[in-house]
């Protein structure tokens, strides 16, 4: 699990049981007449404990006996000296002590998969002994080992034996020195998902590498032709980087490559001219995402041994080969938007690839026709088939396919005709729950993948069925409710007819279902509520008539998903059921039926209106004296109530609640804010007024009156009370209850005395009596992260926020938080995770990765989380008022990797002694901001560490009172 870490390394104060374990084992070492292990070597395996500030239980384990040899993780020689030190997976936090150089005999040092910090001490890279070191899956940063200045010093050179070096997904920057490129012995190098930059111009002093793994960082320029005095290279990593040129043609003598993975860059220039014949061990080709052009070269044909070939969004062109059929160890074929022509061809050349499982040719095969009569064989072992996007006209054929393994089919984007096939309803693996594989040979990218998906499932790719934007017409087969375990299912942009069928219903994981812009007619399945998993739903620009279903989760689809069905009805569309705009007679009742309404209109048309100027006339009457009445009254001003209101009947909804409130009446509500006078604003949000009111019983409530006129309020309402009626914790903002009159909705909830964060941080007065000291603020971060773990990991379905900021953390008068505003959240069933496609949030809270059309998730929660932190320690807004600051983000990374740390501080924090404690803050609010959504924290994660921080100022409160 991701831990958070702490980089400073002054930890004297904050972990006494750790040290007083530590001084009781040295205790123990120096009362001991012998020692198996030498002083030296046991002191500097304890430095290293000590420089830990989550030890992963190593000190209990430490302290069993004064033979260090005997320790977890210690390996050592027949001459009791230390040789292996195998720490990885243990949680460890803190920094490396230079003080493990001092391990003359170490060969091999492993703490990977720690949350280690700080850089590499130079004492430990310029050992002389080791031959394997692993810090890989850290938090290291700065230079390679250096993290005060920018310069590298020499130190790596003295490491001749070295021959393994993995320091992948850190936050690792500059180049390669000189000195680790002058290490003849080393064999593996491994520095995947870090900063580091330049050029591999001298790559090829490494003689004897066997594995070069820098993906995912941003080295520029191109591989050099002495690429090819690598002899012993198996694998080459430099995907996702900024690389570009061609491919050396010297690449081809490096004959025991087995894997070549060069995607996301920008090479280029014909692949022909590289003889991939010679490399008779090649397992895995990877060349998605650049620039290389002609056609694809045959010599790759030779490649026996080859089960991983793509050649995806490149510049090739022409016809498949048949010399493909020869890779009879091919299993995933990825060829997607490389200009492919003759789809005939294609296909019965791709049948002789019997093993192939993945199969993805979308974007090819412009405007052809589907071969008709050509038998197409193979595929018996296909289990995910795209063929999107290629403007494909004629009939979609059973016999095209072996369907026995598939599990997701992507046909849309074409034109095929006809009826949908009915051996699509029979596909084994979509009628079962049983779950597909879980790795594929490759990484299959959400280009390909439905991002809709909401909720995601024990597998790595979805069961789906995309038959949309084609011409396919007749019914939707009642069939199709046999295939139980689909997740997506879209056939809009068809010419289907008839009515939804009912056994969709069936489908009971579906989570999207898109029948939009078809001719589809008929009523809505009330059923289909009965579908928990649904978040997409749209049957738009259809023939649909009757009441939209209000159940389940048909309260949380937009007004879009019902557009272009004029006879439909219901409460989220301007056409309500029971109005004078609704159709209800269904169109073949209506061709039948016209004639006599014509007629029966023109007799009983006069008779209508006389009736109507009546109904008029007393409704006119009945509300002059009802106005009058309320005038003469004088006690309540409630004449601006809806026309249909009625006192009796509008109580106010209070979930889960008993006692006194239950009796309250939206009358009750109108006279404890004055008919809603703008005297009792406490707060405006973005869908409505805060109103304060105290009720006859002197509790003090606010009520939320949701704006009427905006296409989101209903869904607003029916998400935050469902929310909020199922979320009950001491930092969640208690929900009294809702009421619903005419168009209006409002919410009730406990009244917060100090008001938000965003009054106390941003608006504060200038006395001191609005001042938050630390240890408030500290509380503040705690009960709110307290909240916001509830609805995270312990709420049943869980609950994403989406719009977490100060101002919607309320304080009582005990300043104790409230998370508030659910207003924003959408449901999580158990055991998924929560992801959706709308923006919506505030601006300097939305996490980055929203604006490149991702979707929310709890991991952008844990941004705006963070945002929030680093309101609280900088007294900052989030974006200036003025244009000519930088956002508060921004800001503090720059001023963080100046190591201006204690600047960024609010002033009024400064000078205080609590230091420490702002600074380790400081650290957990920066990884919440992280850019890179997987390396932020849990929320889980985050209350441990504020907790560990209350306990450190809970200590030092102690000690200076005593």
């Amino acid at each position: 699990m991701w831990t958070l870490h702490f980089s400073d390394i002054k930890y004297s104060n904050k972990y006494p049981e750790t040290f007083l374990s530590l001084a009781l084992v040295l205790l123990l070492f120096l009362a001991s007449p012998t020692s198996s292990c030498t002083e030296q070597e046991s002191n500097s395996l304890l430095h290293f404990l000590a420089g830990l500030s989550q030890d992963g239980g190593l000190t209990k384990s430490w302290q069993n006996g004064t033979d260090c040899c005997t320790w977890e993780g210690i390996s050592c020689s027949r001459d009791r000296m230390v040789t292996d030190v195998f720490l990885a997976s243990k949680s460890l936090q803190g920094f490396i002590s230079p003080f493990l150089g001092n391990l003359t005999s170490l060969l091999q040092l492993n703490l990977s998969y720690n949350l280690l910090s700080c850089s590499l001490p130079l004492e430990l890279v310029s050992s002389s002994s080791i031959i394997i070191l692993d810090v890989s899956f850290n938090q290291l940063n700065g230079g390679l080992y250096n993290k005060i200045s920018g310069s590298i010093p020499p130190g790596f050179g003295n490491c001749s034996k070295l021959t393994s070096f993995s320091a992948g997904e850190n936050n690792l920057s500059g180049t390669l020195p000189d000195d680790l490129l002058n290490i003849t012995s080393l064999e593996h190098l491994s520095f995947p998902n870090n900063q580091l930059e330049g050029s591999l111009s001298n790559i090829s002093k490494l003689k004897n590498l066997v594995t070069l793994n820098l993906e995912g960082n941003g080295f520029v320029g191109n591989i050099p032709s002495s690429i090819g005095e690598l002899k012993r290279l198996e694998r080459i990593h430099l995907d996702s980087n900024n690389m570009s040129g061609e491919v050396p043609l010297t690449l081809s003598n490096c004959t025991n490559l087995i894997t070549i993975d060069l995607k996301r860059n920008n090479f280029s220039g014909e692949l022909t001219k590289v003889n991939f014949s010679n490399l008779h061990s090649l397992n895995t080709l990877d060349l998605m995402g650049n620039n290389f052009n002609g056609p694809i070269p045959e010599s790759i044909y030779s490649c026996n041994s080859l089960t991983a070939l793509r050649l995806s969004i490149n510049r090739f062109h022409g016809q498949l080969s048949e010399r493909i059929g020869n890779l009879k160890s091919l299993s995933f074929l990825s060829l997607v938007d490389i200009s492919l022509t003759n789809i005939t061809s294609a296909f019965q050349i791709l049948g002789s690839c019997k093993n192939l499982t993945t199969l993805l040719i979308g974007f090819n095969f412009k405007h052809e026709v589907m071969p008709e009569d050509a038998r197409i064989d193979g595929f018996g072992n296909l289990q995910v088939f795209s063929i999107n996007d290629c403007s494909l006209s004629g009939f979609w054929k059973n016999t095209s396919l072996n369907l026995n393994s598939l599990f997701y089919i992507d046909i849309s984007n074409n034109s095929f005709t006809g009826e949908i096939p009915t051996a699509l309803m029979e596909i084994p693996m979509l009628k079962t729950d049983k779950v597909p594989p879980e790795v594929f040979q490759l990484p299959v990218y959400p280009l390909y993948t439905p991002q809709s998906l909401q909720y995601r499932m024990p597998s790595a790719f979805p069961k789906v069925l995309k038959l949309g934007n084609n011409n396919f017409i007749g019914e939707i087969p009642k069939e199709i409710g046999q295939l139980k375990a689909l997740l997506s299912l879209n056939m809009s942009f068809n010419n289907l007819s008839g009515e939804i069928p009912v056994a969709i219903c069936n489908i009971t994981n579906l989570q999207v279902l898109d029948l939009s812009s078809n001719d589809l007619t008929g009523t809505i399945p009330a059923t289909l509520g009965d579908l928990h998993f649904l978040s997409q739903f749209n049957v738009s620009n259809n023939d649909l008539e009757g009441t939209i279903p209000t159940v389940g989760q048909f309260s949380t689809f937009p007004n879009s998903s019902f557009d272009g069905n004029p006879k439909l009805c219901g409460p989220m569309l301007s056409n309500h059921c029971g109005s004078d705009k609704t159709p209800w007679v269904s169109k073949k009742q209506h061709n039948k039926k016209a004639i006599f309404v014509l007629a029966f209109g023109v007799c009983f048309g006069a008779i209508v209106i006389l009736f109507l100027l009546a109904c008029l006339l007393f409704l006119f009457s009945r509300r002059t004296i009802f106005t009058t009445r309320n005038r003469c009254n004088g006690k309540d001003a409630i004449e601006a109530l809806p026309c249909n209101f009625n006192s009796e009947q509008s109580l106010v909804v209070v979930p889960q609640r008993t006692g006194e409130q239950n009796k309250i009446t939206f009358t009750d509500l109108v006279r404890a804010t004055n008919n809603f006078d703008k005297e009792n604003i406490v707060g405006c949000g973005g869908y409505g007024l805060v109103y304060k009111a105290e009720l006859p019983n002197g509790s003090k409530v606010a009520i939320k009156k949701l704006n009427s006129e905006m296409c989101l309020m209903d869904r607003e309402f029916s998400a935050e009370v469902e929310a909020l009626s199922m979320a009950q914790h001491d930092n969640l903002l208690p929900l009294w209850g809702y009421c619903i009159q005419g168009d209006s909705r409002f919410l009730i909830y406990s009244y917060m005395e100090n008001g938000s964060l965003d009054d106390w941080l941003h608006n504060r007065d200038d006395d001191a009596n609005s001042f938050l000291d630390w240890p408030m603020r500290l509380k503040i971060a705690q009960g709110a992260s307290r909240g916001l773990l509830y609805i995270h990991d312990v709420c049943k379905p869980r609950i994403v926020h989406r719009d977490i900021k100060s101002s919607n953390i309320l304080l009582d008068k005990e300043f104790k938080p409230f998370v508030a505003d659910f207003g924003l959240s959408r449901l999580i069933l158990p055991n998924k995770t929560h992801v959706t496609t709308e923006l919506i949030g505030t601006l300097g809270y939305i996490p980055p990765e929203y604006c490149q059309g991702w979707v929310a998730t709890l991991r952008g929660d844990m941004y705006s989380f963070g945002v929030v932190l680093l309101e609280l320690l900088t007294g900052k807004r989030p974006v200036p008022i003025s244009y000519t600051s930088k956002e508060l983000v921004q800001w503090v990374h720059e001023m963080r990797s100046e190591g201006k740390q204690i600047e960024v501080l609010d002033p009024a924090l400064q000078g205080t002694g609590y230091e420490e404690q702002i600074l380790k803050m400081l650290e957990v609010a920066s990884q919440c901001v992280n850019h890179n959504p997987s390396m932020r924290p849990t929320i889980q994660e985050v209350v441990s560490c504020l907790d560990k921080i209350d306990a450190n100022l809970r200590m030092q409160i102690s000690v200076s009172i005593e």
